[in-house]
């Protein structure tokens, strides 16, 4: 008896994976949940398990096929033995057919005159290669009419540079994965379909700072987590995100979508990729809840293990370029979000705080928003109200 192993679900939205890695091969032994095969999706990679134990009689997706939900992956003969391979029949060679000799193409034409009209059309318009309907391919007023309503196909990514024939042998080309596909896609669409502008502010972080050595010793121990910046910022930027509600909403045809909720996606950097898992309800999570779930997601991240649920829903976005060393930057937007925030580098400069020049630890800070839906009036409130809850976290605590 055969068994069909097939794509599964793959989550919202998903419609097709790339077949990544088979850790089986056509005659090898299965058991029940064993790891057939590994398919890399949009954002995540999944396993695919043996619903049966047998053996692997053959692999009809290889490795690099693209493949779409429910499409037939292999097949697993049930029992101990597998079943002989079956003999493949000679291919008969077909039949040469003359070939057909192409048309002429419409530009070769000099002996059919077009339609004035359609003449005096292509004209006005500055078009060359309308296809003809008429007798014998002649061009017709009709013809040019569909062809100014049928959109110009989309300019072909320019032709790579030459390369000196000395230098070919040392480059390396390397198929992009589907992670990276994606996000090079998503990117470029977010920058295409909204009307992204980012408003910069600066944040002194000697409170913060200071706080945060004080008490990570006795956090740590209570809450078994260490006490980080990013539960700071989360909690600012839920301050200001209740004040300018439209930063943490979303454009739906021609509605605005306001979220009374506030799931916090938290950009980190993988071997593989940019990825973006989500903090569901962080606006009723305390400080250490947060520091939990983004140590829980982080390590999640890096190991490949995120699924699918746990990087979607997200309203709101923060980016911690600082990390890398980046003092500036212009974090692009999440779609279908309309905000994100940029953190960065600490730095010690000199500040003038009440007539005197001192050193502050002073750090950037930048919201690439959507204009279609925040004003920038509502920007700059939003930046400054994460400011003033960093620079006196008491304020967190009044809710101020």
């Amino acid at each position: 008896m055969s068994t069909e192993v097939r794509v599964p679900t793959l989550g919202e939205s998903v419609t097709e994976a790339t077949v990544a890695t088979w850790f089986k091969q056509p005659g090898d032994a299965v058991a029940v949940d064993e790891m057939l095969c590994e398919l890399e999706t949009d954002k995540v990679t999944v396993e695919v398990p043996s619903p049966v134990a047998g053996t692997l009689s053959e692999i009809v997706a290889q490795e690099g096929e693209t493949v779409g939900v429910d499409a037939l992956l292999a097949q697993i003969a049930e029992g101990d033995a597998a079943p002989a391979p079956k003999a493949e029949a000679p291919a008969t060679p077909a039949t040469p057919e003359t070939p057909t000799p192409p048309a002429p193409a419409a530009a070769a034409r000099t002996d059919v005159e077009n339609a004035p009209s359609a003449n005096k059309l292509m004209a006005e318009n500055n078009l060359s290669d309308v296809q003809g309907t008429g007798k014998d391919g002649r061009v017709m007023k009709e013809d040019v009419l569909n062809a100014l309503a049928t959109p110009a196909p989309a300019p072909a990514a320019a032709p790579r540079a030459p390369v000196a024939a000395n230098q070919a042998e040392r480059e390396e080309r390397v198929k992009m994965t589907r992670l990276r596909q994606t996000i090079a896609k998503r990117l470029k669409d977010s920058q295409n379909t909204a009307a992204m502008l980012t408003t910069y502010n600066e944040v002194d972080m000697t409170e913060v700072m200071a706080l945060r050595t004080e008490y990570k010793d006795l956090f740590l121990k209570k809450h078994g987590v260490k006490l980080g910046f990013m539960s700071f910022f989360t909690k600012a930027c839920v301050h200001a995100l209740n004040e300018v509600p439209e930063v943490n909403a979303e454009i739906d045809g021609t509605d605005v979508v306001y979220k009374n909720y506030v799931n916090m996606g938290i950009a980190a950097g993988t071997p593989t990729g940019l990825v973006v898992p989500v903090i569901n309800d962080a606006d009723q999570m305390s400080f250490a809840g947060i520091e939990k779930a983004i140590a829980t997601m982080g390590a999640k991240a890096r190991d490949g293990k995120l699924s699918m649920a746990e990087m979607q829903g997200g309203t709101f976005t923060i980016s911690n370029g600082g990390v890398y060393g980046s003092l500036m930057s212009s974090p692009i937007l999440n779609p279908p979000q309309s905000g994100i925030l940029g953190m960065h580098k600490i730095q010690d400069r000199p500040m003038a705080i009440n007539g005197e020049v001192v050193i502050r630890p002073m750090m950037y800070l930048a919201l690439s928003y959507d204009h279609r839906i925040v004003d920038g009036k509502g920007a700059v409130t939003f930046l400054v109200r994460v400011k003033e809850a960093l620079e006196d976290p008491r304020r967190l605590l009044m809710d101020l």
